[in-house]
């Protein structure tokens, strides 16, 4: 595959690993009433902060340190220096902002907690409180701006906008001109596909569908790209969007970026409007359907995955409600047909 943006996938799957919490996240088998196998990997618990983007934060910032500190020393660091007290002195002049649908924050605030950083968060009103609370106990500030994630995230550029300061926008997006830390943000969820291929190839027991749930598209793309570069059978991969938000879908069908209107959808964590550069990039060479989904379709999801003693939001809900309405949406899977789900946070 050539001409769209390469991902370090090596780096942080040795560099995660070297973390005393790291554990893979477990894959649970579930019977749809139709009689349809699907596999879930359960990110509801990842490093005890409820969510997959704790993957992507975290080795963000980290990576960050690790790059800056070579940059001023003409030395590479060893990782382990991270946690030391001269490191951590050193550390704490960089405060790491973004704006967040909830989960990045946190995750960006855990990783600037580790390393002796500070956070900065930027929140829409219609974020739920509990990410506010969960951010200022990992000794984030918090900062409510605006109605929707892109209100925040324009707050959050504008306050970054000063290039001379320490502070450092941490978006898990991208855009023309910014692509070095989301690109970061992306290799840290590729420990997630490395995960999920070492289980595939012990059990030699591969999906034929994976589908795979889109805010701004970094995990989609994360996940895509590591399944097209590194897994032996090669499986359908289909992007699963709100339908009240389908910015990528939108981008696809015309081409381009592209940002799109309309109604906040109960699926927080994905409804977003406008793409991320680099997602769109990826996934226009490595996704083979891009699809939408309802509030209630995800409402019906979350249910299922109750059942089966998965518990997760609409939004962790997405990947199987796309599955469960695979004929609505004419995707083609057989009696025989494996599919693999993600459920990307717990309860909030």
């Amino acid at each position: 595959m050539t001409n769209y943006t390469k991902l370090d996938t090596q780096r942080p799957w040795n560099l995660i690993r070297r973390c005393p919490a790291y554990l893979p996240t477990p894959i649970q088998e579930v019977i749809t009433p139709a009689g349809l196998r699907i596999l879930v990997k359960d990110e509801t618990d990842r490093f005890n902060l409820g969510a997959f983007k704790a993957l992507g934060g975290i080795y963000a910032v980290a990576a960050f340190l690790l790059d800056q500190w070579q940059t001023e020393n003409m030395s590479a660091m060893d990782p382990n220096k991270l946690f030391e007290a001269e490191t951590q002195s050193w550390s704490k002049q960089f405060t790491f902002v973004c704006a967040s649908a909830g989960n990045h924050g946190v995750a960006v605030a855990k990783g600037a907690q580790l390393f002796n950083g500070k956070c900065r968060v930027y929140l829409a009103n219609s974020v739920p409180e509990p990410f506010a609370i969960k951010l200022r106990d990992l000794g984030a500030e918090v900062v409510r701006s605006g109605e929707t994630y892109e209100d925040s995230m324009a707050a959050a550029r504008e306050a970054c906008r000063n290039e001379i300061s320490s502070d450092i926008l941490l978006a898990d997006s991208s855009w023309p001109g910014y692509t070095i830390m989301p690109t970061l943000v992306m290799e840290g969820y590729t420990v997630l596909a490395q995960e999920l291929r070492r289980r595939f190839q012990e059990s030699n027991d591969w999906p034929s569908h994976v589908f795979l749930q889109a805010g701004v598209g970094g995990l989609a793309a994360a996940i895509a790209y590591h399944i097209r570069q590194h897994w032996h059978r090669q499986p359908q991969i289909i992007v699963v969007e709100p339908d009240a938000a389908p910015c990528l879908f939108e981008s696809t069908r015309l081409g381009r970026l592209t940002t799109v209107k309309g109604p906040i959808s109960s699926m927080g964590r994905l409804d977003c409007k406008e793409p991320s550069l680099l997602a769109f990039e990826v996934l226009q060479k490595t996704a083979d359907k891009f699809v939408c989904i309802s509030d209630a379709e995800a409402a019906d999801a979350v249910s299922l995955l109750a059942e089966n003693a998965i518990q997760t939001t609409p939004s962790g809900a997405a990947g199987m409600a796309a599955i469960l309405k695979a004929g609505q949406l004419e995707i083609s899977i057989a009696d025989s047909s494996t599919c693999l789900a993600i459920a990307t946070e717990g309860p909030v």
